[in-house]
């Protein structure tokens, strides 16, 4: 039960039932905590984290050059202005700022670090969730109930990033590693490394290693679509000089919002036209005689996949220099020595990155139970992209694919503030959204739907099904979304109440 002014709510050490239960201390998670107090300051809550600090991604990502790929005016929370004069950041800078949100707003003594939550059970008699962590410290195992689940685990498994199988890799006598698992003492100095991939992290690593290294390839076998754009934001930077920093931040956050969607529109309106337009941007910041047909040029249309940020044209100048290249193949096989491709050329290496892609996997890969069935998350619709069909008080954040994850995670918080004092003012201690009358016979699209990339499409089969009308929808964009999230009314007939 919430909290009362004569009762104050216990702390976290001494209590294992909390009115809501959320799941992960990154972006998200910080994030649903800070509105969580805000919002249902008379709501328990808990944290678990099951690694040793907050952050997640910007915790667990240590490759050199590590960044944001958004503008950090809308990748930071709604509530906690970015002052550093860098928008586009270090993922170092990222954790601090992360840090300060957790200690100006009291949240870390919510956190419970090193619960590593691996299963949910859902239980109709006593409308609970009981969550089983595994402790890292070797402790052993505890149980925390909750009477409503925050699934704020990211989207992608912390165990291990996707790396395809490529023949003979054991062969090769270098060394290979994953982003996701760069080693602290990795020594690339004067090496010859080849980046297998041509995503964000790819085109992060190119310019981060050149320089130190001899060469540094990024071997593609298909172009992204680039953008050049300054890591300071020279609107914000004269705003800053003249208003409040949080007013220049709201201000800045506003004109990003609107410039990315009208920019993501453009491509869905007149994708050749901009298709054009980043081409000749691309172009002018290359040698003449650079083929950029064959290395940027994709045979997708632009944000069919995410856009690649290269900020300053930090990937341009180091190929211009000469100290990195790319290379558009396709890998035969590893050699000793290095990679074989597909046209008979050999890439020779000391290190290879096989920065290709992300595992995701379905809420954090714990295991849920709805009253003893074991829950197939595949086999529900989604509901508002947050919540799932015959699954009752569970909530879960997942961001924006084509813009700021924290865009989207900030509106779901403040919804689940909405749930919560829904059922609270009505008494009612479940919350469930089940199909009506007139969504029977929907037509079925993928839970993300109009994004071509692999390490989505992977993962469609796993994940809820999306329907043809709302709240059965998930529209990856803030208009619609704050439609379904901030304005609709909560008792919607779709989402019933007990």
């Amino acid at each position: 039960m919430p909290a009362t002014a004569d009762k104050p709510a216990p702390t976290m050490s001494d209590t294992s039932h909390f009115d809501v239960l959320i799941v992960g201390a990154g972006l998200s998670g910080i994030g649903a905590a800070y509105h969580l107090q805000q919002e249902c300051p008379d709501h328990t809550f808990t944290i678990l984290e099951g690694r040793e600090d907050i952050g997640g991604t910007w915790d667990l990502f240590r490759y050199p050059g590590v960044r944001s790929d958004s503008d950090m005016h809308t990748l930071g929370f709604s509530f906690k202005p970015w002052t550093a004069e860098k928008s586009i950041a270090s993922g170092p800078a990222i954790l601090e700022y992360l840090r300060e949100t957790v200690a100006e707003f009291g949240i870390r003594k919510h956190i419970r670090f090193g619960h590593l939550a691996q299963n949910a059970d859902w239980d109709s008699d006593t409308s609970t969730w009981t969550v089983t962590c595994r402790r890292t410290d070797g402790a052993d195992p505890v149980t925390v109930t909750a009477n409503f689940l925050y699934m704020c685990s990211g989207y992608y498994s912390y165990k291990g990033g996707h790396t395809p199988k490529f023949a003979d890799s054991e062969s090769f006598a270098g060394t290979v590693v994953h982003p996701q698992q760069w080693p602290e003492d990795l020594d690339y100095a004067d090496k010859r490394v080849v980046i297998i991939g041509s995503g964000a992290t790819a085109v992060t690593l190119l310019p981060a290693m050149a320089g130190t290294a001899s060469h540094v390839t990024m071997l593609q076998r298909s172009p992204t679509y680039m953008a050049a754009a300054p890591d300071v934001d020279p609107i914000n930077k004269l705003l800053r000089r003249v208003l409040p920093s949080k007013t220049a931040y709201a201000i800045t956050r506003k004109k990003n919002v609107a410039l990315g969607q009208f920019f993501y529109q453009q491509t869905r309106k007149h994708p050749t036209k901009i298709k054009t337009k980043m081409l000749d941007m691309v172009r002018k910041k290359l040698p003449q005689h650079y083929d950029v047909d064959q290395h940027f040029t994709p045979d997708y249309n632009p944000w069919d996949q995410r856009v690649c940020l290269v900020p300053n044209g930090d990937l341009f100048t180091s190929i211009s220099s000469g100290e990195g290249s790319v290379v558009t193949d396709e890998i035969v096989r590893f050699t000793e020595t290095g990679i074989e491709l597909r046209s008979g050329d050999h890439l020779a290496a000391d290190i290879i990155v096989t920065a290709t892609g992300l595992t995701l996997v379905t809420l954090g890969e714990i295991d849920f139970t709805v009253d003893g069935k074991r829950l197939d998350f595949a086999q529900t619709w989604t509901y508002k992209g947050i919540a799932y069909s015959g699954v009752p008080n569970l909530v879960s954040s997942f961001g924006y694919v084509n813009a700021s994850w924290t865009l989207r995670s900030d509106l779901i918080s403040h919804y689940v503030c909405r749930l919560l004092q829904h059922m609270g003012a009505t008494r009612n201690t479940k919350c469930m959204p089940m199909l009506r009358d007139q969504d029977q016979g929907m037509s079925v699209r993928p839970y993300i739907d109009d994004f071509s990339s692999g390490y989505m499409q992977r993962a469609m089969p796993l994940l809820p099904k999306q329907g043809d009308h709302s709240p059965w929808t998930n529209p990856q964009a803030i208009a619609p979304d704050r439609a379904q999230l901030e304005k609709a009314v909560i008792s919607d007939g779709a989402m019933q109440f007990s």
